[in-house]
């Protein structure tokens, strides 16, 4: 099925056309998943919500705005990817389908998240990036069990200190926000083992030897001044890192240093829940 023919039926809201668009999509998959990505529509066929023993739904690069309340029988739904779409709120449906454990929301209008987010207490992992937030709302410090947050590509400026409370964080991405300064609360959190603040505004890093936990960080393309000092064996991606010794001040001086390569960049791929 071409995108163009795909484009001009998914405004159709028949019947004949939404089971077009499903590719005749009749009964609940054998794997218990329905990927309709990149399909173009502009609603959700209410068809998919009878499919109650359903455990992963993917509605990634379509141009969705809201949700149908039917998507709530949903209840067996462990992964529910959104991203690439047109969300200027987070449908609150969502937040009724509490066995979630990955919820992909990149790449919408988000500029806040709603307190229902809270009831999501299976939820390890949460993609938020590239949105508008300006702030982290404060609610995901309530996922206790979260275990990766991926808030990159925002206008973060700061962070909450009830980040602290999720005991469970290991890997926070805040790659390409407006951090002027490497969060506080971070520096409180010693189970963290991945920190990416790359493409930020941090002028100084402060000692990160005391996380026992930290394996790497990833802190290029900061106009830094020094490298944030770790424990023996954590792995540095950006200036000065492991490869390159920091500048040294001759006579009030500087000398620079050329940036290292690209950094790796967070994986891609949408995982799977442990």
């Amino acid at each position: 099925m071409g995108n163009s023919l795909k484009a001009v039926v998914a405004f159709v809201p028949s019947n004949k056309c939404q089971k077009y668009l499903l590719e005749d999509l009749e009964e609940m998959p054998v794997d218990k998943m329905v990927d309709l990505s990149g399909r173009q529509m502009r609603r959700l066929p209410v068809h998919i919500c009878s499919f109650r023993e359903l455990v992963k739904l993917y509605l990634s690069d379509n141009n969705l705005n809201h949700l149908p309340p039917e998507l709530e029988q949903l209840q067996n739904l462990q992964i529910l990817a959104l991203d690439f779409n047109n969300f200027k709120a987070l449908p609150l449906v969502v937040c009724t389908l509490k066995q979630l454990c990955i919820l992909y929301l990149g790449n919408n209008k988000l500029c806040s998240l709603p307190l229902e987010l809270r009831l999501l207490q299976n939820l390890k992992t949460l993609w938020i990036e590239s949105n508008c937030l300006q702030y982290l709302p404060e609610v995901v410090c309530e996922l206790s069990l979260l275990k990766t947050l991926h808030a990159g590509s925002n206008a973060l400026r700061t962070l909450p200190p009830q980040l602290q409370c999720l005991q469970e964080l290991r890997t926070i991405w805040l790659s390409g926000n407006l951090l002027s300064e490497f969060p506080p609360v971070l520096l409180d959190m010693p189970f963290l083992e991945v920190i990416d603040v790359d493409r930020n505004s941090i002028r100084f890093f402060p000692s990160l030897a005391h996380l026992p936990g930290l394996k790497l960080v990833i802190y290029d393309h900061n106009p830094c001044r020094n490298a944030p000092k770790v424990a023996k064996g954590v792995r540095r991606v950006g200036r000065w890192s492991e490869e390159t010794p920091e500048p040294r001040k001759r006579s009030g001086a500087v000398i620079e240093i050329a940036p290292d390569e690209k950094p790796l960049l967070p994986p891609a791929a949408k995982t799977e829940p442990e």
